[in-house]
């Protein structure tokens, strides 16, 4: 992945993810999934090029998603799909607050308990 001159390319469709919200990458950072000293080791993708995690983020002004039917959230626990569509909405909606703001570090675009649970891993 050549990110210094072309950015981070889509392992999926191999174009450009342009922008911090369409960052499948980034969400999964921001929620706690890939910590700090592996986000430049992990694969990149477009949110709507990852359906299957994309499909959780519940917003007015995020587009619905297809997705295959063994994928799809309508047969999954209910409890749990209310858990991961929180979590995974709030991580979006953060990555769309960075996006507006270029003085916050990387190390600080996890959400607050993610942070806290990094900062001290005991808590």
């Amino acid at each position: 992945m050549a990110r210094c001159e072309e950015g981070y390319l889509c392992q999926v469709c191999g174009q450009e993810v342009e922008h911090l919200w369409e960052s499948e990458l980034y969400l999964r950072y921001v929620v706690g999934w890939v910590p700090p000293e592996r986000l430049h080791q992990e694969p990149e993708r477009h949110l709507r090029c990852s359906p299957a995690l994309a499909q959780f983020i519940v917003h007015p002004d995020f587009p619905s998603v297809e997705v295959p039917p063994e994928f799809d959230k309508r047969h999954m626990d209910p409890q749990w799909v209310k858990q991961r569509e929180e979590l995974l909405t709030r991580g979006w909606l953060r990555l769309r607050q960075l996006a507006q703001r270029t003085d916050v570090p990387v190390t600080q675009y996890p959400l607050p308990e993610v942070l806290a649970r990094w900062q001290d891993p005991l808590a």
